[in-house]
């Protein structure tokens, strides 16, 4: 299905890149989180399966995650860093979200020589395994967000991976900037290699971002990309994340995906490749980035959607869960929203503002949740952290009705 371009260009405006614990029992020994399901009096929430034990320090598809965003400038301060580890020391916040490859390159110093080429030149955290050490040691779960297909850098280092234009040449958006062609293999082993690598440093989770091919506007040029046999955008995406989270279990560690807001209640794919049916069920959770600010005038019968985070948010996520009931993907916490954290138009968005669209999350059957401030500042929204994390999250006839999409 085809969305118009000014809803996804609306959509991509702050995309750009920019917590009663179940009670947290926090083991500064081993930095293993064990969480117990308020509700029930058990420690469901931080139980190991089978299937779904895959992470050193206990995260599995149960856990409650609720996170901060951290970008790479906050990644690298000693200080920055010790903040937030401290909110969550005192919060519910049991997880913080890492840059380690965003637009600007690599975030941390590669051990292997091929990657390092790719690193770029923005710096890298120091000694990150000693980051990793102390996140646990704190009972806190290290995610690693990875940027994948909107890499300028790789695309100036290695010119044979970029998208062209018909007649040839580099082609680029409307900054300027180079992307890399989605479908080639190369850059598949590279960012799934870097991904393998942080994995084995002590990451839990490794977070895709930028799993989607860049908006077709009338206005640029055609995209052409080489070695796509004939695979859809879709299909591709699909196949990428399924290898990736082959290769991440292997390693110890979950594959989850950022994806577009619009994606939950689309009926197919948008025009970037993302559909909700080709990859929930390749991914550990799914991220849809349901920030109120994206929607367009008018969503779901919402005259301005920034104004109404509850309704945006919960309708957004119901259908989510919607949809997953129809795939039979039946995984307790594969939903986990990102939250907006930021102002972009009125009202100037604080504590009240995220209080509405965590509680649209909960009544939609959900409990884990991230935050996205662009510049990884969140004291503005300080007061609505509880100080234990409890689940809060509605179940079976409890959620409240999602509403008709577009009425």
């Amino acid at each position: 299905m085809k969305i118009a371009h000014f809803a996804i260009s609306f959509l991509l405006i702050a995309c750009a890149a920019g917590t009663d614990k179940p009670a947290t029992q926090k083991d500064s020994a081993s930095g293993a989180v064990a969480q117990t399901d308020s509700a029930a009096g058990s420690k469901a929430a931080g139980a190991q399966t089978p299937a779904a034990a895959l992470s050193r320090s206990g995260i599995t598809d149960t856990t409650i995650v609720r996170a901060l965003y951290v970008n790479r400038w906050a990644t690298q301060s000693k200080k920055r860093m010790r903040q937030m580890i401290g909110i969550a020391d005192s919060t519910e916040i049991n997880a913080l979200v890492l840059d380690m490859k965003d637009e600007f390159g690599l975030n941390y110093e590669s051990a292997n020589p091929a990657f390092r080429k790719l690193a770029g030149t923005a710096g890298v955290v120091r000694d990150l395994k000693s980051v990793i050490d102390t996140m646990h040691a704190h009972g806190v779960f290290a995610i690693a967000r990875i940027v994948v297909f909107k890499d300028s850098v790789a695309a100036r280092a290695n010119a044979s991976w970029t998208i062209r234009q018909p007649d040839g040449s580099i082609w680029r958006d409307k900054k300027g900037l180079a992307w890399v062609n989605p479908y080639s293999r190369g850059l598949w082993d590279y960012n799934i290699g870097v991904a393998e690598e942080l994995a084995k440093l002590g990451f839990d989770e490794i977070q895709f971002d930028y799993i989607r091919f860049p908006e077709p506007y009338k206005s640029l040029p055609t995209q052409v990309y080489a070695d796509h046999g004939g695979v859809s955008k879709p299909e591709n995406i699909k196949a990428f994340l399924a290898m990736a989270r082959e290769r991440l279990h292997k390693a110890g560690a979950r594959s989850t995906a950022d994806i577009f807001g619009l994606v939950t209640t689309v009926g197919g794919a948008l025009e970037i490749g993302q559909e909700w049916e080709k990859v929930a069920p390749v991914t550990d959770a799914l991220l849809p980035m349901v920030y109120p600010s994206h929607y367009p005038r008018g969503s779901f019968g919402v005259a301005s959607p920034n104004a109404d985070p509850y309704r945006i948010v919960n309708i957004a996520i119901s259908r989510a869960r919607e949809r997953n009931e129809k795939l039979g993907v039946t995984v307790a916490e594969h939903v986990r929203p990102y939250l907006q954290a930021f102002t972009l138009g009125a009202p100037q968005y604080g504590a009240e503002q995220l209080n509405a669209q965590k509680q649209a999350v909960y009544d939609a059957g959900y409990d884990g949740w991230v935050l996205w401030a662009p510049g990884s500042q969140y004291d503005p929204y300080r007061a609505a952290f509880e100080k234990e994390l409890v689940s809060r999250k509605k179940r079976g006839a409890e959620r409240t009705p999602a509403g008709k999409v577009g009425e």
